[in-house]
């Protein structure tokens, strides 16, 4: 290897090592509940994902929702990487609290800040929550 190739693989692998550590930097997941989910989603820049099965979706979803992604599909997390931004922050729901929690671990290995919907939209609609369809 030349001088000037091992010049640029040096200057790769820094770049690499520094992507790492600020993805590692950016990395979280906050559950919260419904009243602290409402505040948050009505912030600006933040990308609402419903991940419950499309027919659940079609019952009802949650005013503001952006996108409907599967967390159970095979491609969800390419359905993510697709079309959410990395500088995104998200918030994600289900129907109870399980899926999200599952679909969460999948955006923040990929480096998004998530916050969940503990409850899910079962607890929103507890909580006389308004719905959309």
């Amino acid at each position: 290897m030349s001088l000037t190739e091992m010049k640029k693989f040096l200057f790769i692998c820094i770049f690499a090592v520094i992507g790492l550590a600020a993805c590692e930097m950016c990395r979280d997941m906050r559950s919260v509940g419904v009243n602290e989910f409402k505040r948050y989603i009505k912030r600006r820049n933040v990308v609402v994902i419903d991940v419950r099965t499309p027919d659940e979706h079609k019952e009802g979803y949650i005013p503001g929702t952006d996108y409907n992604f599967n967390a159970l599909d095979d491609s969800f997390e390419s359905m993510i990487l697709e079309n959410i931004p990395h500088e995104s922050n998200v918030a994600i729901y289900c129907r109870s609290g399980n899926r999200s929690k599952t679909a969460g671990a999948i955006l923040v290995s990929n480096c998004y800040n998530v916050v969940e919907l503990e409850s899910g939209f079962k607890g929103w609609t507890e909580a006389g929550k308004p719905i959309a369809k």
